[in-house]
């Protein structure tokens, strides 16, 4: 068995950084960044204004996808000379969508001990946040660029039942939003999460069927760093949603009537459940209030 820290080993430590709010950065981070012999981060201008704001002032060495595996032997050499190495990404923890696995698995590879020093994720931070089941997700990252590739991984995805998390960009945010309409039923539960923990942090809750409409009624919601979070095929509110008919006849009968009339009619022209009708009511109109200049 490989012993799992050579004595004369230093240690690798990720450290977890704010996704936003510089704030969020933790006591122990900062801690272990000031003692490190080098800071690894993905550039090191983007880095040097946090470091700054909590007076670290460490080496840095830039580690990113186009040197890494290069960069990796390099920091793996140092550690085993004794020193210590903090891995930072520009944003969150380290190797979540971001640089940091060939250096992590060399390391191991080496004895040397690797330590995590957590802090924000986006994609935790908005699952916690969403009101979807939190128990069992399946987080894929950003989704291919392509519209086909897109929508090719969203059918192979549409019966899974755990809650689906994706990252995407404010390019690609809409077009996404419309595939996703194209392959998942309608009535899915989709949370848009963006610009969390800065200055303009918004979650919405709204359907798959939806999403897109949202985005291009509102030029702000098109902007910042983007956490989508869809409810899985399994859980029972999806199975007791409404039918595209249904919310149909719903959305014809609120535009001419009280909330409560719509709901009875509804139920009694659809066969419905009432519970389930108010429910959607209730979403409907919170939409179309906040659509609402």
């Amino acid at each position: 068995m490989r012993q799992e820290k050579r004595p004369e080993a230093g240690v690798l430590y990720l450290v977890a950084t704010p996704i936003g709010n510089l704030g969020d950065l933790g006591f122990r981070a900062v801690e272990v960044l000031k003692m490190a012999d080098v800071i690894a981060c993905e550039d090191t201008r983007h880095s040097r204004p946090l470091l700054d704001h909590y007076g670290i002032d460490r080496p840095l060495m830039a580690l990113h996808e186009h040197n890494e595996d290069a960069i990796s032997g390099r920091l793996v050499d140092r550690l085993l000379l004794g020193e210590t190495v903090a891995l930072v990404s520009d944003a969150g923890t380290p190797l979540i969508n971001d640089p940091g696995f060939p250096l992590v698995r060399q390391a191991r590879d080496a004895g040397i001990r690797v330590s995590p020093i957590p802090g924000a994720c986006a994609l935790i931070a908005a699952l916690c946040a969403s009101g979807l089941p939190s128990h069992r997700f399946a987080y894929e990252g950003f989704p291919p660029r392509k519209s086909q590739a897109r929508k090719a991984l969203f059918e192979t995805l549409k019966d899974e039942p755990r809650t689906l998390i994706f990252y995407e960009s404010s390019h690609r945010v809409e077009d996404t939003l419309s595939d996703l309409a194209e392959i998942l039923p309608a009535a899915r539960r989709l949370v848009i999460a963006r610009e969390l923990t800065k200055r303009y942090e918004t979650l919405v809750e709204t359907r798959v069927g939806n999403a897109a409409a949202i985005l291009a009624a509102d030029p702000d919601m098109r902007l910042g760093e983007f956490v989508l979070l869809i409810e899985g095929a399994g859980d029972r509110s999806t199975a007791d949603a409404l039918t595209s008919d249904q919310l149909r006849i719903l959305k014809l009968l609120l535009s001419e009537n009280s909330v409560k009339t719509a709901v009875r009619l509804t139920a009694e022209i659809s066969g419905a459940r009432r519970e389930q009708v108010y429910q959607e009511a209730l979403r409907l109109t919170k939409e179309g209030n906040e659509q609402t200049p």
